[in-house]
């Protein structure tokens, strides 16, 4: 029950950095220590079916629930109001999971294609942030065949990159600029849900459909790819895996929105910065 409830909370930091802009979610799995364990039951899952399913289900719980009930706030309330103390959050998050992925890789020597490796997704990270900022226009989500093939393929990237650590599924989709309409069709389905509308509940499907299909292949095809990389390259893919993460905290201080800091902010922000680094080291345990 202890693991269970534990999945569940790590579920709820990973729902929620999948939906922030700059934030991680393929981060969040490896500094809350399930990574490689997500990783091989999603490429394994009917050999180990019970495995993957005592893991997949608290783990979804928690993030239907953090989206639900978090997403809001956090868009809406905690990053435009208290945009350094959150995101320092986020960064303290982030740097807990540093020494879970460094001891995967301690006590072996550093080559070159290890320093490449790690350099090029270090600069991938940075220059989706440099480029990501202003791109959540809304996309046309008019019932065709083309815009639910583009949705499918939407899905798939969006899957690709929140399982890819570093790389923050939100800010991809921002650029693409299908943010918003996913966020916006999420909103919809939880407040037709609350009200029973059935309507309104098949409206947001039409969006939600063919965008889930997606980001279900997106996430096997991945984990696939990664599983192969890990098992044939694994100091250099680490070494990727590690550049992706050292990058986040730069990419969120880039595409972060801050007015006047002062003394109060900065306290509170480390404070915050420090408990995030504590939960993350916790739930990594």
């Amino acid at each position: 029950m202890k693991e269970f409830i534990t999945n569940i909370l790590r579920g709820m930091v990973v729902g929620i950095a999948n939906v922030i802009p700059g934030v991680s979610g393929g981060t969040m799995m490896v500094s809350m220590g399930i990574y490689d364990k997500l990783i091989l039951v999603l490429t394994h899952f009917v050999k180990r079916m019970k495995e993957a399913i005592a893991l997949l289900v608290p783990i979804l719980i928690g993030m239907l629930l953090s989206i639900a009930i978090f997403a809001k706030i956090f868009s809406e309330v905690l990053f435009p109001k208290f945009p350094l103390q959150t995101n320092l959050f986020f960064i303290g998050l982030i740097l807990g999971g540093v020494p879970v992925i460094y001891g995967k890789i301690k006590g072996n020597s550093i080559r070159l294609p290890q320093i490449i490796a790690f350099v090029l997704f270090f600069v991938m990270v940075v220059g989706f942030a440099l480029i990501g900022e202003g791109g959540g226009s809304s996309a046309d989500i008019t019932f065709s065949v083309a815009n639910v093939v583009k949705l499918f393929g939407v899905g798939i990237i969006a899957a690709a990159t929140m399982v890819i650590p570093g790389v923050s599924g939100s800010m991809i989709m921002m650029i693409l600029g299908y943010y918003n309409t996913i966020i916006d069709t999420i909103n919809a389905l939880i407040n037709a849900l609350k009200d029973f509308d059935i309507a309104a509940i098949l409206d947001t499907f039409v969006v939600l459909v063919p965008f889930g299909f997606g980001v279900v292949v997106g996430i096997v095809a991945v984990a696939k790819f990664i599983e192969f990389m890990l098992k044939k390259f694994p100091l250099v893919t680490y070494w990727a895996i590690i550049g992706l993460i050292v990058a986040s905290p730069f990419a969120i201080l880039i595409m972060m929105e801050v007015g006047s800091i002062g003394v109060i902010e900065i306290i509170t922000g480390v404070i915050l910065l420090a408990a995030g680094f504590f939960i993350s080291m916790k739930l990594g345990a």
